[in-house]
């Protein structure tokens, strides 16, 4: 059976400066990388002679929380395409925050790319709340959303 998200896979371009995004930016503790290679990491990726350097970090110590893990392929172009939340993909990574002003603020002074300020949403009558939402943009242009549940 399948049970809880294991880890939440992003591709990106510049391994160290990504890093640096989602830990000293975001606050994500590193927990560490590896680098996969060999037969069984050729057939994983279908791809022949395939190296990745692989990070992971986590906001979170619960073991229900999945870790954001940063693939960068290794000697093979990666293929930049800017991020849209309107093509059918997966739309973006949400983080949870008890403080969205202080994080947005945060990241305007860190010169992130907001697409807005964070915005108010009532769905109390679906049976969600209240929240408070916005998105933004990694050093690869890749959509992230921060919530906070009010």
């Amino acid at each position: 059976m399948i049970g809880r998200i294991y880890h939440v896979g992003i591709t990106v371009s510049d391994m160290d400066k990504s890093i640096a995004f989602y830990r000293d930016v975001l606050g994500l503790e590193f927990q560490g990388e590896i680098i996969m290679d060999g037969e069984n990491t050729d057939k994983l990726f279908n791809r022949k002679n395939c190296r990745a350097r692989v990070a992971y970090l986590n906001g979170s110590k619960n073991i229900e929380t999945p870790p954001v893990e940063l693939i960068q392929f290794i000697g093979i172009e990666t293929n930049r395409v800017q991020s849209d939340l309107f093509t059918t993909s997966i739309s973006e990574v949400c983080f949870y925050t008890d403080d969205i002003d202080q994080v947005y603020e945060n990241l305007v002074e860190n010169n992130v790319e907001c697409l807005s300020k964070p915005q108010s949403f009532d769905f109390t009558l679906q049976g969600f709340g209240r929240s408070k939402a916005f998105y933004f943009k990694d050093p690869d242009g890749i959509i992230l959303e921060m919530m906070q549940p009010l």
